[in-house]
């Protein structure tokens, strides 16, 4: 069992006393959901909703992002690297040759 669990209704963190989830909490989630991302999404979500009631004056999108936004990280895909194309474009006619009758 982890300190740094949420003190209700203040939402700090336990442990350290920093707004719940802390940086070791999210830690500690990350590997503890790590192949399970939809459930770390539900365990959030229910939190959120419970600080969303004992926070009524914090703005929803601050709420989100605190409880849920990070969690994106978890499981976002390396951008593949971007590759110049080496395929050749066929030169443009000469204008000269476009503007003469043929």
């Amino acid at each position: 069992m982890t300190t740094h669990g949420p003190v209700m209704p203040i939402w700090s963190c336990g442990g350290c006393c920093l707004p719940w989830p802390c940086p070791t909490r999210k830690r500690e989630l990350r590997a503890e959901y790590a192949d399970a991302p939809v459930s770390l999404h539900l365990y959030l979500g229910s939190y959120l909703v419970q600080a969303t009631e004992d926070m009524p004056w914090t703005p929803a999108g601050v709420l989100h992002r605190r409880f849920l936004g990070w969690t994106s990280e978890v499981h976002r895909p390396t951008p593949a690297v971007q590759q110049r194309s080496t395929a050749t474009v066929p030169a443009e006619p000469d204008r000269e040759a476009r503007q003469q009758p043929g």
